[in-house]
C-alpha cells in the first residue's frame, strides 16, 4: 500500500510539481491549499507525513502546525515546511513549534522526495521494535508509539520520540551534538548541530518540572548532552 502524503500548498504550479514527483516516487499525494477545512481534512485522510507551506491564504503554517500537533491523530504525523523564508529565526522556529524538517524555496524536487523517504524510513524504524522500554519515571512503548512519565501521557513528534528513546536507553553516557545527530537522525545529512539544540529544548518543556535547570537532560558543558535517570 502506497504511503500517503498531504501537500498543503496553494501556488497550483508549484504543487502539482510537488505532486507530479511524489506520484512518481510511489507515494499517494492528496493536495490541500491550506484553506479553513484543511485540518479536518488531514485528520480525516491520516497522511503518513505532511509538506506544508508557511505563507497560506488566511493563515500561518505555522499555526496549522500547532494545531496539527494538538490533534491526536496527527500529532506525531512528520510536517516538512516549506518557504521562502531563509532566516534562522524562521528554521529555528519551525522546529519548535513541531516541524521535523524546514526546507527553503527554491529547492530541489527530487531532495524533497529524498528527504521524505528518509523521514518515513526512520518512522518505520521507529515503529519496527515491539517492546517497551521503563527507564527512571519514564515508559516508552515502542509498538503503541506512546510515553509515559509516571501516570501522565506525554505528547511527542516523531523526532522528540527517537530522541527520548535514544537517551533512555543510554543513560548517563555523555552525546556530542554530532553524535546525536548521527545517531538519531542517521541519514538525514541536511540537518545541523542546532536542529540538536532546537529538539533537545522542546523535549526538556515536555518531560522536565523545571526546563531551564534540567534533571533529566543535562548539558554537559563544551561537549553535548547526557540523560540522567533519577
Amino acid at each position: 500500500m502506497s504511503r500517503k502524503i498531504a501537500v498543503v500548498e496553494d501556488e497550483a504550479e508549484l504543487a502539482a510539481l510537488i505532486e507530479y514527483n511524489l506520484t512518481r516516487g510511489g507515494f499517494d499525494v492528496k493536495v490541500l491549499n491550506g484553506a479553513a477545512h484543511t485540518l479536518r481534512e488531514l485528520e480525516t485522510w491520516q497522511p503518513d507525513l505532511i509538506v506544508l507551506d508557511v505563507m497560506l491564504p488566511g493563515q500561518d503554517g505555522f499555526d496549522l502546525c500547532r494545531q496539527i500537533r494538538q490533534t491526536g491523530k496527527l500529532a506525531r504525523t512528520p510536517v516538512v515546511f516549506l518557504t521562502a523564508r531563509s532566516d534562522e529565526v524562521d528554521r529555528v522556529l519551525g522546529l519548535e513549534i513541531g516541524g521535523d524538517d524546514y526546507m527553503t524555496k527554491p529547492f530541489s524536487p527530487r531532495e524533497l522526495v529524498a528527504r521524505i523517504k528518509a523521514h518515513l524510513r526512520r518512522q518505520d524504524t521507529d515503529a519496527a521494535p515491539q517492546t517497551a522500554l521503563s527507564m527512571g519515571p519514564f515508559r516508552l512503548d515502542r509498538a503503541a508509539r506512546r510515553v509515559f512519565q509516571g501516570d501522565k501521557e506525554i505528547e511527542l513528534t516523531s523526532t522528540e520520540f527517537k530522541l527520548l528513546e535514544f537517551f533512555l536507553t543510554h543513560p548517563g553516557t555523555a552525546w556530542s551534538r554530532e553524535q546525536l545527530l548521527r545517531e538519531v537522525w542517521g541519514e538525514q545529512h541536511f540537518v545541523t548541530p542546532r536542529t540538536v539544540d532546537v529538539h533537545i529544548r522542546r523535549l526538556r518543556e515536555q518531560i522536565e518540572d523545571k526546563p531551564d535547570e534540567p534533571g533529566y537532560l543535562v548539558t554537559v558543558r563544551g561537549f553535548g548532552y547526557r540523560f540522567e535517570a533519577q
